[in-house]
């Protein structure tokens, strides 16, 4: 499998106009929890040392504290890594984007509803899912439908990783995706939406395009899809990146209330004017 070199160039313009090219300020994003260790250590220090007022001492790291909790746990966050959260507003185009699959159970009825609507959809799927049902990954593909990069494992420990255990993640997953649909550029979003300073580093390295969302279906939180549907076009407009789940990380488990979901989000939609698109045509 074969990456470009991380330049700007190469990127989509909403990514490529967020890349640090400064190699100080990839530096800080980059290494911002050491940063903050190193400097809440030398301020309690210098503090208890010199009798300084430790108040004052505390404040820059709250801040530096705060920014970090920021960085990590929001997923628009651009912190540590440019991340897209929508495309743009003008258009009549939004973007369903299904999570944590495929489940041969789930994904198979999602993808004959989006058939029904004529509707192309994103999946963001996890590669040992994938590489257990790679018949449900071709149909997606064979579909009109686009391939994305959910991680290899989705460990909810992955957050933890190192650059390298991100990297190689992210590319085993990849190696799978490119079989069926062929060499692309990389479209990932981290399990959870979490991200880090490590995961900075290998998505540059690799030439990610990293994407999260702008509306969450909170279909993991609710069993009702009435009341998902309506959460969704109660909120969603042009350009709107949506976050669905057509399968679980956890063996054993699915996630059957997406189904009527899409369909009751499809027929809104189709009632609003609004087009579903991949989110690569989204974004162009």
């Amino acid at each position: 499998m074969h990456y470009k070199q991380p330049m700007d160039e190469s990127l989509p313009r909403s990514v490529a106009v967020a890349q640090p090219r400064n190699m100080r300020l990839r530096f800080i994003r980059w290494n911002l929890q050491y940063i903050t260790i190193v400097y809440i250590f030398c301020a309690v220090s210098i503090g208890l040392l010199f009798n300084w007022s430790i108040p004052l001492l505390v404040i820059p790291a709250l801040i530096l504290v705060i920014l970090l909790i920021g960085g990590i746990a929001r997923p628009g966050s651009q912190l540590f890594y440019p991340t897209i959260t929508h495309g743009g507003r003008a258009k009549k185009l939004v973007a369903l984007t299904f999570d944590d699959g495929p489940d041969p159970d789930v994904t198979q009825k999602v993808l004959d509803v989006l058939a029904k609507y004529s509707a192309r959809a994103t999946f963001f799927v996890i590669g040992k899912w994938l590489d257990k049902y790679p018949e449900m990954g071709k149909r997606i593909v064979e579909a009109g439908h686009v391939l994305g990069n959910h991680s290899w494992s989705h460990s909810r420990l992955q957050n933890f990783y190192s650059a390298r255990r991100h990297a190689h993640e992210i590319e085993k997953c990849q190696l799978l995706i490119e079989k069926l649909s062929g060499p692309s550029q990389v479209i990932y979003r981290p399990p959870i939406g979490l991200k880090s300073c490590e995961l900075g580093q290998a998505a540059y390295r690799q030439n990610v395009m990293l994407v999260a969302w702008s509306l969450h279906s909170r279909d993991t939180r609710m069993q009702d899809p009435d009341r998902i549907a309506k959460r969704v076009l109660d909120k969603i407009r042009g350009g709107d990146i949506v976050l669905m789940h057509d399968g679980h990380d956890l063996p054993g488990r699915h996630r059957t209330q997406c189904v009527q979901a899409v369909h009751l989000i499809l027929q809104g939609l189709q009632a609003r004017g609004l087009q579903c698109v991949t989110v690569p045509e989204l974004l162009e």
